[in-house]
């Protein structure tokens, strides 16, 4: 038996009757092909690098199956053609990869946005990012007539004022630096 997996994206508005639509013409598609189907799996939403047929966004599935080489080619054919025809408004991209036998079908998926943590405090905090809670200082603010944004302090008027810090040299300093 050969060893495939599929990596397809769909569209993120995606359905749960429309997932299981796909899931079972694809499990059906499998067994018509004396395969057996391995897994499906929902990896989740995703930000995508670059749109996808206008879409910002997509959710991910993975399934690994099985099948004979004799039936190999008859499967692989119907499997791009119903993707690419029937399910041609729910499945944006998909690939096919062919998996070694005797490798380990143990895999890291990647953290998704549903994964993602809602409470930005606590995520910081969990992650030893504690420093980005809180600004450490390096600004100096002055009690309600100037605020500072950006390294450039703003005073009532709104007018933009450089902050400049100087320290006072002693004049003695000055003169025993120039000797």
């Amino acid at each position: 038996m050969l060893r495939y997996e599929m990596l397809f994206l769909t569209v993120p508005e995606i359905t749960g009757d429309e997932i299981e639509s796909i899931k079972s013409y694809f499990a059906k598609s499998v067994r018509a092909a004396q395969g057996d189907m391995i897994s499906f799996e929902r990896w989740g939403k995703y930000r995508l690098a670059y749109p996808v047929k206008k879409n910002d966004y997509g959710v991910y599935f993975l399934t690994r199956f099985e099948v004979a080489l004799e039936q190999r080619d008859a499967l692989l054919k119907d499997i791009r053609g119903s993707y690419i025809f029937k399910f041609n408004n729910l499945i944006m991209k998909n690939m096919i990869c062919r998996l070694d036998e005797t490798a380990s079908l143990e895999y890291k998926r990647p953290e998704s946005l549903e994964d993602a943590p809602h409470d930005v405090d606590s995520f910081l905090k969990k992650n030893d990012m504690e420093g980005l809670l809180k600004p450490k200082g390096g600004f100096r603010k002055k009690a309600e007539e100037k605020s500072i944004v950006g390294g450039v302090a703003l005073d009532k008027e709104k007018v933009a004022v450089p902050v400049v810090a100087f320290e006072e040299e002693d004049e003695d300093d000055y003169e025993d630096s120039v000797e």
